[in-house]
C-alpha cells in the first residue's frame, strides 16, 4: 500500500460509512482495506489485512458485538501488530472511555463535538500518518524477528487470500490456489515460465493451469462491483481486454506484499 494509510472501518452506520468512503475517495494517500459492522470479523480483518488504523464506533447496534469486544479481542488475538485505534462514538460515558482507552484505544471522538465529521476523523489521522507508520513500522520489524519461517509463510498466504477475496477471486475456483502460488513465487524472485513452473507442481499441463487462472480472474471482474475492483485493484489495465492478464495481476500482487514484508 505503500505510503497510503489503510484503514479498517467498523460500523454500523450506513451514512457514516458512506460519508467515510466518499472522503477518502477524494484523496490519493488514503485506502479503505475493509468495513464490516461486527466486531468478530473486524478482528479477522485485522489479522488478513494488517490496517494501519481501525476506525471503531464503539456501539454497533446493528451489526454484532461491541467496541469493546473488538478491542479486548484484537490485543488477545493480534499482539504481533496492533493497528492505530481511533474510537467514534455517541456514548458520553467518562468510565466507558476509561474502560476503552485501558483496552488499548489511541483516541477518542465524540459523534457529539461540534466540528464531529468524517473529514475531521481523516483528517486528523492524515495529520498523524508519519507517526503511526513509523510505529507500525517498529512493530513489523519486531514481527519479522519473532516469526518462525512456518509462521511468516502463513502470515503471507493469509494476506494473498485476504486480497483475492476483496476482488471477487472465489476459494471454489480452479484458478485460485494455483494464483496463491504464482504471487508468493513472483514475491520470492522474478519467474520465468511461470504456468509451466506451477502446471509441475501439479501435475497438470501448463495450458489447463493457464485456462484456470485467467478463467478466475475474468470471472472475478465480470461478478464484482466495479466500485470495489477500483478501490482494491488500483494497477492500470488495458482498455480493450479490460480485465488484468496473468502476469499483470500476479505481479501487481506480488509487488504490492513485498513492500510490506
Amino acid at each position: 500500500m505503500g505510503n497510503k494509510l489503510s484503514i479498517l472501518l467498523v460500523e454500523d452506520d450506513t451514512q457514516a460509512c458512506e460519508e467515510m468512503i466518499s472522503y477518502a475517495d477524494s484523496l490519493d494517500d488514503i485506502i479503505f482495506v475493509g468495513i464490516t459492522n461486527n466486531a468478530s470479523k473486524a478482528v479477522e480483518i485485522v489479522k488478513d489485512t494488517l490496517p494501519d488504523v481501525v476506525i471503531l464506533d464503539l456501539e454497533l447496534h446493528s451489526g454484532s458485538g461491541s467496541g469493546l469486544t473488538f478491542l479486548n479481542d484484537i490485543q488477545s488475538n493480534c499482539p504481533q501488530k496492533v493497528p492505530y485505534i481511533l474510537i467514534t462514538t455517541n456514548n458520553s460515558s467518562k468510565v466507558t472511555f476509561e474502560a476503552a482507552r485501558q483496552s488499548g484505544a489511541d483516541y477518542i471522538f465524540s459523534k457529539h463535538q461540534d466540528d464531529y465529521s468524517a473529514k475531521t476523523v481523516i483528517d486528523f489521522l492524515r495529520m498523524l500518518k508519519n507517526v503511526i507508520k513509523k510505529r507500525n513500522e517498529r512493530q513489523a520489524n519486531n514481527t519479522r524477528t519473532m516469526d518462525s519461517p512456518e509462521q511468516k509463510n502463513k502470515r503471507i498466504t493469509r494476506r494473498i487470500c485476504a486480497e483475492l477475496d476483496k476482488v471477487g477471486i472465489s476459494p471454489k475456483a480452479k484458478g485460485y490456489q494455483y494464483l496463491i502460488d504464482g504471487i508468493r513465487i513472483v514475491m520470492d524472485a522474478p519467474a520465468r515460465n511461470l504456468c509451466s513452473q506451477i502446471a509441475g507442481n501439479y501435475g497438470k499441463t501448463e495450458s489447463s493451469v493457464e485456462r484456470a487462472m485467467q478463467n478466475a480472474i475474468a470471472k472475478a471482474w465480470r461478478t464484482t462491483p466495479i466500485d470495489d475492483l477500483l478501490v482494491f485493484y488500483t494497477a492500470r489495465i488495458s482498455s480493450e481486454k479490460g480485465v488484468p492478464t496473468i502476469t499483470e495481476f500476479i505481479y501487481y500482487y506480488a509487488n504490492k506484499l513485498k513492500n510490506e514484508y
